[in-house]
């Protein structure tokens, strides 16, 4: 697309991790499939896994060029080091953009990143704040910001929480440093700092959509106004209207599909079962082993992400003895994997990427969380949506191979499996439908562009 002056050009500043690249990097396609350029900002450290057409690139500065956070070590640093240099970086951007054919509209921006709606009220434009969890995680937090209830949180099992709109969260259901705050200070600050200026937002955006979580949304949209535009899901796996969108086009990661599809095509329909936790969580060597010795138990065949840093943590020969049954890879493209018609069920950590990811592709799932937002999403999972199973943990706080075993059974082909598919079936169908033409979530971004396009015509005239 070639860019005309006066006509929208949109910026999206993402958090430079994969769970929060990914969904942004979406949204910008979604937006240039409609006649809106995109560029997406973001640091020096992951700018060179970005490979999406279509999309331009350009980098901004977290202050730890080499190598991103792991440079900086501590979240509280980081976070310091990027508002700063992310700030003037992202500034110049805007700038160099002021007087070429394309001069920038808008900012979309991670919500864990509020600086960068300063930025663009400092140079002028619209801001618009993007919340990558889901409508109910950002619900609580509103909640929390807004003092409907304090923390630490008194939650007993008797005596869940219980909030406005949203069904009774017991203690396993919530973030636990609401229960702790102190067990992870900068994180908490993090998704608290989303609201500190929300306010003056023109537009509030959520990775979600109507038929999930609109009437959780609806109902706190005096506090918190997200428009639901997701799932932002690669299109070929939905509506299939933008084409060759087979990837969400930004990999930290090399990962290993072909090996993967090859294995996969010697097993049966639904035999296999998919496990991965995503590119942050780390399992104690006592959950991989339970979680090793389950697999062995169940018999059944398996494909297991484990990250190199992961690897040691398996019992030992483990993958010796598993040979033909079992696969255990780095990386691999979760979408192709859960798309290939030989798995049966998805192993997930729960995290709201890999949550919206099992559910758009219709796959029945087992909610093992970790931590943060992933056990309520592993609640909806169950519960809910009930489109999985979730483990009982023991008082240690692990699942147990007889545990895992059991729900391995359960979802794979035990009483609950057909409810689970045909439930899985259906919310599928609904997702698809949300982003498909004329859908709720494809609604509410006709409605963003349109406002966009009218604005930009009006500066033309004024001018």
């Amino acid at each position: 697309m070639v860019g005309k002056r006066n006509e929208p050009h949109v910026i999206f500043v993402p958090y430079p991790s994969q769970g929060h690249i990914n969904p942004l990097l979406q949204f910008a396609k979604r937006l240039y499939s409609k006649g809106v350029k995109a560029t997406l900002a973001t640091t020096k450290y992951t700018v060179k896994s970005i490979n999406s057409p279509n999309i331009s690139v350009e980098a901004i500065s977290d202050g730890f060029d080499e190598s991103g956070f792991s440079q900086a070590q501590k979240a509280d640093i980081y976070l310091k080091s990027f508002k700063e240099n992310g700030s003037t970086t992202l500034s110049e951007i805007i700038k160099n953009y002021k007087n070429s054919t394309h001069p920038i509209s808008c900012i979309v921006y991670d919500s864990f990143l509020p600086w960068a709606l300063d930025v663009a009220k400092k140079h002028g434009i619209y801001g618009a704040a993007f919340f990558t969890n889901s409508a109910t995680v950002c619900v609580v937090f509103a909640h929390i910001h807004y003092k409907t209830f304090s923390l630490p949180a008194k939650i007993e099992e008797n005596e869940p929480l219980l909030l406005p709109g949203l069904p009774s969260l017991y203690p396993i259901d919530v973030p636990g440093f609401i229960r702790e705050p102190e067990s992870y200070p900068a994180y908490l600050a993090m998704k608290m700092s989303q609201f500190s200026n929300l306010e003056n937002a023109d537009w509030v955006f959520d990775n979600s959509f109507q038929e999930l979580e609109g009437e959780i949304a609806s109902g706190v949209s005096n506090i918190w106004p997200a428009r639901l535009i997701g799932p932002m899901v690669p299109s070929s796996y939905l509506d299939n209207r933008i084409e060759g969108d087979k990837g969400y086009g930004a990999s930290l990661w090399k990962p290993l599909s072909e090996e993967c599809l090859k294995w996969l095509k010697t097993k049966p329909n639904q035999s296999v079962i998919y496990i991965s936790f995503g590119s942050m969580v780390s399992l104690t060597p006592q959950q991989m082993e339970e979680m090793a010795n389950a697999l062995i138990d169940s018999n059944m065949n398996f494909l297991w992400v484990v990250r190199e840093t992961e690897k040691g943590k398996l019992p030992k020969k483990f993958i010796e003895s598993t040979i033909g049954k079992g696969l255990i890879v780095s990386w691999c493209n979760q979408l192709e994997m859960l798309a290939n018609q030989a798995i049966g069920c998805f192993v997930t950590h729960c995290g709201w990427n890999s949550t919206l990811e099992g559910l758009s592709l219709g796959v029945p799932m087992v909610a093992m969380p970790q931590w943060s937002d992933q056990m309520t999403d592993a609640k909806f999972i169950d519960e809910i949506w009930e489109i999985g199973v979730r483990p009982k943990l023991d008082k240690f706080g692990i699942v147990r191979r007889e545990e895992l075993l059991f729900c391995l059974k359960e979802v794979m082909g035990g009483k609950r499996s057909y409810e689970i598919r045909r439930n899985a079936g259906k919310w599928k169908n609904l997702a698809k439908k949300a982003i498909s033409e004329g859908g709720s979530s494809d609604k509410s971004i006709n409605v963003f562009v349109n406002s966009l396009s009218l604005a930009c015509q009006m500066k033309k005239y004024k001018k």
